[in-house]
């Protein structure tokens, strides 16, 4: 008689020690609070070349912003009973960055109406931080610009040291004359020049930018191909007719490039997942740009390229995420 063949025993994890759950599976110690206070950490050299330049009244322009955006999120939370977000700091850094486009000389009612805009038009009706397809506080700014223009380009003339409020106001903008440089590049590079807040001191923008790389809290590629795209565009058309545009060094170091490529374009929203797609981004936000700059209606075109670019990032980030390993693509059958 035949010996009876065993089936070994197939040892299966325990059903109740098994949890299948959504991705992410990793999880790290930094949270949105943490990421937001370093973001501030890299505007303050920004914040405190603002001050020194224009005053007290680019003081006052910041806080306006910063606890009106907090103001208006948590008056939204209350009214749509949602639990309340102030305290991870994303409301404080879009007033901010809202503050940082605007003019020392901006009236309070407009910095209240921009909040409005970057927080509610924004931000909310996408359904808060994470669902917001463009960055919210270049929202308020294309709309401001839009609406009231001449507000909106109207630049107080710096004071470096003079913390009294001043109230003269010049039109003239780095930008504003095509080929003819309006101030030098030691004053641009320095911040002693008419302008938004957080686009005047490159030095003090390029200090922030290079603390968010070194902390890993942006892709460095954004800024890389953003400002590079420039560079290589202004720099042909300059080389061919001088008198169309300014030196590539001009286009980097006046208006807001910098702060552009470094704070607004790099937010981890709106921005592309990859690599290879944050590099299409820049080049698409650098192109943009100079096309805008150079042969556009507008002296800057820094915010619009971004938020163009800003829709195109779910389509970027569809053809560059990489493909999960084993995954075979169905073919669909012809009808």
């Amino acid at each position: 008689m035949a010996e009876e063949t065993t089936t070994p025993a197939i040892q299966l994890p325990d059903a109740t020690k098994l949890v299948v759950s959504n991705s992410p599976h990793i999880r790290g110690n930094e949270t949105i609070s943490k990421v937001m206070v370093q973001v501030l950490l890299a505007l303050l050299p920004a914040a405190i070349a603002a001050v020194w330049f224009f005053g007290l009244a680019a003081l006052k322009v910041m806080v306006l912003c910063t606890v009106g955006c907090i103001a208006v999120e948590e008056i939204w939370n209350k009214c749509t009973k949602r639990a309340t977000t102030w305290k991870d700091g994303s409301a404080a850094i879009t007033g901010l960055l809202l503050a940082m486009n605007l003019s020392s000389g901006t009236p309070w009612w407009i910095c209240i109406l921009g909040c409005l805009l970057a927080i509610i038009l924004g931000k909310q009706l996408f359904g808060g931080l994470g669902f917001n397809p463009f960055n919210p506080a270049l929202v308020a700014r294309v709309a401001l610009l839009i609406g009231f223009p001449s507000l909106m380009t109207s630049w107080v003339a710096p004071t470096p040291g003079n913390l009294t409020v001043c109230d003269a106001m010049t039109g003239a903008t780095p930008l504003g004359a095509q080929g003819e440089a309006v101030a030098s590049l030691a004053d641009l590079f320095s911040g002693n020049v008419g302008g938004c807040l957080g686009e005047t001191s490159a030095l003090a923008l390029l200090l922030g930018g290079a603390f968010l790389i070194v902390r890993k809290l942006i892709k460095w590629q954004v800024p890389a191909a953003f400002i590079g795209t420039v560079v290589v565009i202004s720099g042909l058309v300059h080389a061919i007719n001088p008198e169309i545009t300014q030196t590539p060094i001009y286009h980097v170091l006046a208006g807001g490039l910098l702060i552009g490529a470094f704070f607004m374009a790099t937010d981890m929203v709106t921005s592309p997942m990859t690599a290879k797609g944050a590099l299409i981004f820049g080049c698409g936000c650098g192109l943009i740009t100079s096309v805008i700059r150079i042969w556009g209606g507008y002296p800057e075109g820094v915010s619009f390229s971004i938020l163009f670019m800003n829709a195109l990032t779910p389509l970027i980030d569809r053809y560059t995420i990489g493909k999960p390993f084993g995954y075979i693509r169905v073919k669909k059958e012809a009808a």
